[in-house]
Order: structure tokens, then sequence, then C-alpha cells
């Protein structure tokens, strides 16, 4: 079975962009969120194996949504997503729980680099 990937980002062409490596490469898309609180939701409706969480996104940021799924699932397996230049964040986000983290702009290999050895 492909692995089930969440993917949050505020920005549509990110999710595009993200979402087709994924495909591409195999992954299954479950779903999609545009900030922080439709993340957690979305993860605990769909439970997926992986989420790529963006940082910086409206309502709520990727470390808080990152903090309160890793609080409902301690299992929670989260890849955040940054531009250049967010490395204090990047920190805070694998202090908090984040398995790994890519740079935007994306490249596929790395994406998916970073995907399957957070997955094992």
């Amino acid at each position: 079975m492909a692995n089930r990937i969440l993917i949050v980002d505020d920005a549509a062409f990110m999710r595009m962009m993200i979402k087709d490596i994924l495909v591409k490469n195999g992954f299954e898309v479950v779903g999609e969120a545009v900030d922080g609180a439709q993340a957690v939701e979305k993860y605990n409706e769909l439970k997926p194996d992986l989420v790529t969480m963006d940082i910086t996104m409206p309502e709520m940021d990727g470390i808080t949504a990152l903090k309160e799924i890793k609080a409902n699932d301690p299992a929670a397996k989260i890849i955040m997503c940054s531009a250049m230049g967010q490395q204090a964040m990047v920190i805070d986000a694998i202090q908090a729980g984040a398995k790994d983290f890519i740079v935007k702009p994306f490249q596929a290999d790395r994406v998916i680099e970073a995907i399957q050895k957070t997955l094992g």
C-alpha cells in the first residue's frame, strides 16, 4: 500500500508542487490543508502516515500545529517545510518533534529522501 501523506501549506502552488513530486514517486496524497488549524483537524480525520507542514501560515503556524498533532499522536511523522533563512524556526520545529525539514524551493530528490528516511 502506498504511504498516505497530508500536505499542509497556505500556498496552493506549493501544495501542487509537492503533490506532483509525491505522486510521481508512488506516494498517495490523502489530503491538503491551508493552515495549522485545518492540519490538526485533517490529521485526526485522515490519520496519514506522514505530514509535510509549512512553518509560516495564517491562523495557526506550523510549529503550533506540530505540537498539537504530537500531543494527540506522539508517533506522528511530520516533516517541516521552510523558506531559506528560517533556521531558528527549523530548530524549534525539530525540538518540538519534527522528523526532518525541507527547504523551499523544493528539490524533488531532497523531498523524497526526507520522506523515505522518515518513513523508514
